[in-house]
């Protein structure tokens, strides 16, 4: 009996916690968010922290790729005449450079060309893109102590080529100043806000910087060409800098900020539209000849003595003409002006607005006063005087 009862306990306790599991199963299905349809199939990666930097670009060091290539890699550059003393110069220590990654560089002074190379100690792919791009800057008028900079990891290099954005001569000439700014200060700021170093070379813009930097000289320097001035990016790279600082606004959007430069369009003055000629089919009469007008005036039929007597007559008439309308030009100044009549004073046309006296009137006015100063004088006293 105890024999047919044990199994009956054990599988009462295996049981037990299987029904707690599957309670808590449900539980926690009921629980959990419905998963997005694309995210269906991801899994967590411990590994994968936020302090990794994802965009970091990892040296390549020699162990990483110890075979040396199949194939060699070629590349070759033109320069102009006037850098073959500047190259000849630093050769030594382009190779140098060059050397220690692996490059093999010559120098053809006959073609004009630069050429670089891979060979056998060569061991990263990428660097003889590298040394292809410090070829063409040297090739640019770039200074070998810039040149050199492309070959570390982090810096790239970018030739923008601006020569036909805009047709009129002087007009390219104008909006590349742009870039250059008075004494050198817009390229001066555009280099310190994005990082790169930017040299104007005739019909191109060499770039050498970090590839974000490249993006935004590019931006800059296309924008000048098309008549936008670059001052307006440096405003807007110098608030976006000072946004950048505040950890608040990290995940917000910058539009509120930042200028926003519309340009106005002034309304030209509009040319009168001529009124259109009425169109005919018949052609325009013939203007007449020379000969002709001479036939009407019946001097094509005088002798060439009596054509200049009436040449001498009409010059002599033009010249009476002539003298007696300077004649009368100098009688001008002797002309004497209109004068406006004179306009009375206010006391004089108080005056006139008074009635006239008489003389027998006057008489009798002074009389009365006289008599008047002769009895005030006679009716004064001494005790008038006394205090």
């Amino acid at each position: 009996m105890s024999s047919s009862t044990l199994p009956s306990t054990h599988d009462a306790d295996a049981g037990a916690p299987t029904d707690d599991a599957a309670a808590d199963a449900a539980a926690n299905a009921v629980a959990e968010e419905p998963v997005n349809k694309n995210k269906k199939y991801r899994r967590p990666k411990p590994w994968d922290t936020d302090d990794i930097d994802h965009w970091k670009v990892d040296e390549f060091k020699p162990e990483d790729n110890p075979h040396s290539f199949l194939e060699e890699s070629t590349f070759a550059t033109l320069f102009p005449k006037y850098r073959e003393a500047y190259l000849r110069e630093v050769w030594p220590l382009v190779t140098a450079a060059l050397d220690k990654v692996g490059i093999a560089c010559v120098l053809d002074l006959v073609e004009g060309s630069i050429t670089v190379k891979t060979t056998r100690k060569t061991y990263d792919p990428y660097m003889i893109i590298k040394a292809r791009d410090m070829a063409k800057l040297l090739a640019r008028s770039v200074p070998y102590q810039q040149a050199v900079k492309v070959l570390e990891d982090g810096v790239a290099c970018d030739i923008i080529k601006i020569g036909g954005i805009v047709r009129n001569k002087e007009r390219f000439v104008k909006r590349r100043q742009r870039i250059i700014g008075p004494n050198g200060n817009t390229l001066k700021a555009i280099e310190l806000l994005t990082e790169c170093y930017v040299l104007v070379q005739g019909n191109t813009v060499s770039c050498m910087g970090p590839y974000k930097g490249l993006k935004t000289v590019r931006r800059i320097i296309l924008d000048c060409l098309n008549n936008i001035h670059p001052i307006y990016h440096i405003k807007e790279l110098m608030i976006k800098r000072e946004l950048a600082k505040d950890e608040k606004l990290k995940g917000e959007s910058w539009d509120r900020f930042l200028p926003k430069f519309k340009k106005k369009n002034v309304k030209l003055q509009k040319k009168p539209k001529a009124s259109k000629k009425t169109r005919t089919p018949f052609p325009p009469a013939q203007t007449p000849r020379k000969i002709d007008l001479q036939i009407e005036s019946g001097e094509y039929f005088m002798s060439k003595a009596e054509r200049d007597a009436q040449a001498l007559d009409k010059k002599k008439e033009k010249q009476g003409e002539t003298s007696l309308k300077r004649q009368a030009e100098r009688q001008d100044a002797f002309v004497a002006p209109k004068e406006e009549p004179r306009k009375k004073a206010k006391r004089d046309a108080d005056q006139d607005a008074q009635p006239k006296q008489t003389i027998d009137e006057l008489k009798a006015k002074f009389q009365a006063k006289a008599n008047k100063r002769k009895s005030d004088a006679g009716s004064a006293s001494a005790l008038d005087y006394i205090m």
